[in-house]
């Protein structure tokens, strides 16, 4: 069975970026990690940027999969909404990749670093979007700009899941799906 080269380097380049962020990998690290010489990585790829944009884009895909699964057309808009962004989050935050290229737009702001985690949010962004069409095709919603609307979504998640917690105790599932559906489909205007 012959060995795929490639995939091979894009797996050690990927174990190299998660441990040690964008800035910190080198060539000759992804070089030893696959177990190949450095010229082998230049066969498939012209740089390091090059490498990275191949990684995200398979994380980009990976965590497209991960919200699909959970999505059910026969469900009402916001409980899919609220299980897929559920899953993103989670993605993200046990995918190594993703919490290093966030640690390190934190610390160093290393400008691949930050393109990567804007690829993350844009695809994120972009499959809600998708999402909030489909909703407003079906009547389920409002018209309205739905990369907009995908945007503040996304933002509100984040704010309830990842901001909230920093100075309040923690929100459960259920009462971040509650809060979601209030501010995007209740709202705050008295009946």
């Amino acid at each position: 069975m012959a060995i795929d080269r490639r995939q091979q380097i894009v797996e050690a380049a990927s174990k190299s970026f998660a441990l040690f962020g964008y800035k910190a990998t080198t060539m000759d690290q992804v070089a030893k990690i696959a177990n190949v010489g450095k010229g082998t990585i230049y066969t498939f790829f012209t740089n390091k940027e090059q490498l990275f944009h191949e990684i995200m884009k398979k994380l980009i895909v990976d965590m497209k999969q991960v919200a699909e699964r959970v999505v059910d057309p026969n469900k009402p808009f916001f409980d899919n909404l609220n299980a897929a962004l559920e899953q993103l989050l989670e993605f993200r935050e046990e995918h190594e990749l993703a919490l290093q290229l966030s640690h390190e737009v934190r610390e160093i702001g290393t400008p691949m670093a930050v393109e990567g985690m804007q690829q993350i949010e844009g695809a994120v962004v972009g499959y809600i979007q998708q999402q909030v069409q489909a909703a407003i095709d079906k009547g389920e919603i409002k018209p309205c700009n739905s990369e907009m609307t995908a945007f503040v979504m996304l933002r509100l998640y984040m704010a309830l899941t990842v901001e909230w917690k920093k100075t309040h105790e923690p929100l459960s599932k259920e009462q971040v799906a509650e809060q979601l559906r209030f501010y995007m489909q209740v709202g705050l205007a008295p009946e």
